[in-house]
């Protein structure tokens, strides 16, 4: 096979949670142990720091991942999904896998995988371990895909530990409340293993802390303000600022040479050093033209919060989501004053754009319906005045088409 025809592979004969939804999730971690199995066990081969949250983990990962290439590591770093390019789920300093080793061991591997019925989850999970053994990193910095307990990341035996926060999401998989959702996340909590907590919520603290001392870790709580700064432009990036800096604090006490000046250029340089995209991301000063990849109520209240600290005279709103979220929920929090651009990404996952516009009424949110989103984007910008404000957002796949 060809590149194109491996990706083809991936996308099309292996459920992908991303694109269908609840039926490519997997209940255990089996298949990925036994793949694992199959490939030396390539997890054992690397340090690790290992993330999940509801929000803001890859923000996290990214960051922690900028400050150690600055202090002269070589880091690999898997997050999922990617905006452009499959690729972007696996990088090494920067530099995102070839398209020869996707096809290689796509090649190899291939037949054995699809006997023990790979997803293409744990496919791209165990693709990313072998990856990173083989080019001997320094240390990986991992994402969780979704919760904690399940997820096909969770063989890892990482130096540190990062749950970033717990909001309302995936609820058809992880509970329907903050409290079993945190019960999900703290399944990454390994045994003396330190744990980073990025937001003390609690409805979380007890769980947490007693999740961390069934397995003798300790655990800690950021608190405080960072004095370092960002480029990374939202102001959600805060939380996820000081979150990196204890995980990196975490890191020095394991033997991680890391100075002050490494975290103050990492942290100002995420985007030069990582490529990270889409969150609270300028497209165009004028008019303001902004795209974020929030897609969740936590996430969605935060852009709110955001939007409603800019000064202009319309709202231009480029929208679509996926037919699986608490949607009723995230319409009330959007603004109402603003003028919506109904639209929806190019995957069976999407919710249908009529839908969309149906739902939103009732919330009392109007505008027109597009047949994609490049259509609602570029009629955004012919309505568009130039003290106006365009956002674009309410799924990483809508923002995905317009970057």
């Amino acid at each position: 096979m060809n590149y194109s025809e491996t990706i083809e592979y991936l996308f099309q004969r292996l459920p992908i949670y991303q694109r269908t939804g609840v039926s490519a999730y997997k209940s255990d971690i089996g298949n990925i142990v036994e793949a694992s199995a199959i490939l030396g066990n390539p997890h054992l081969n690397f340090k690790s720091v290992h993330i999940a949250g509801t929000n803001g983990k890859g923000s996290t990962s990214h960051m922690i991942n900028s400050v150690l290439q600055e202090s002269g590591y070589k880091v690999g770093l898997y997050t999922s999904p990617h905006l452009k390019d499959f690729r972007e789920r696996i990088r090494i300093n920067k530099k995102i896998i070839s398209k020869k080793t996707v096809v290689d061991f796509i090649e190899k591997y291939k037949t054995t995988f699809e006997e023990i019925d790979m997803s293409f989850f744990e496919m791209t999970v165990a693709m990313a371990f072998h990856h990173f053994s083989e080019e001997k990193v320094d240390i990986a910095i991992i994402e969780c895909g979704l919760g904690g307990r399940l997820d096909s990341t969770n063989i890892i035996q990482p130096l540190v530990s990062v749950i970033t926060n717990i909001g309302i999401d995936h609820t058809t998989l992880l509970g329907n409340t903050i409290e079993e959702i945190a019960k999900e996340k703290a399944g990454i909590i390994k045994q003396e293993t330190p744990i980073i907590i990025g937001r003390n919520q609690k409805e979380c603290r007890t769980i947490f802390i007693n999740k961390a001392r069934e397995h003798n870790s300790e655990i800690y709580f950021c608190e405080g303000e960072s004095s370092y700064h960002t480029d990374l432009k939202g102001n959600y990036q805060n939380e996820n600022k000081r979150t990196a800096v204890f995980s990196l604090n975490e890191l020095q006490k394991k033997g991680f040479k890391i100075k002050k000046k490494d975290i103050r250029e990492g942290l100002l340089n995420v985007t030069e050093n990582t490529s990270l995209f889409g969150r609270w991301q300028i497209l165009n000063e004028s008019p303001l033209t902004i795209c974020d990849t929030a897609h969740n109520e936590d996430g969605i209240k935060e852009i709110v919060k955001q939007l409603n600290t800019i000064d202009y005279n319309e709202l231009h709103f480029v929208l679509g989501t996926v037919n699986d979220k608490s949607i009723e929920k995230i319409l009330s929090l959007l603004p109402k004053s603003a003028k919506y651009y109904f639209c929806q990404a190019e995957i069976p996952r999407a919710l249908d754009k009529n839908e969309l516009r149906k739902l939103s009424e009732k919330n009392k949110l109007f505008g027109e319906v597009y047949t994609s989103v490049s259509d609602a984007y570029n009629q955004a910008k012919k309505n568009a005045k130039i003290n106006d404000c365009i956002y674009i957002g309410g799924s990483t796949f809508v923002v995905a088409e317009i970057i």
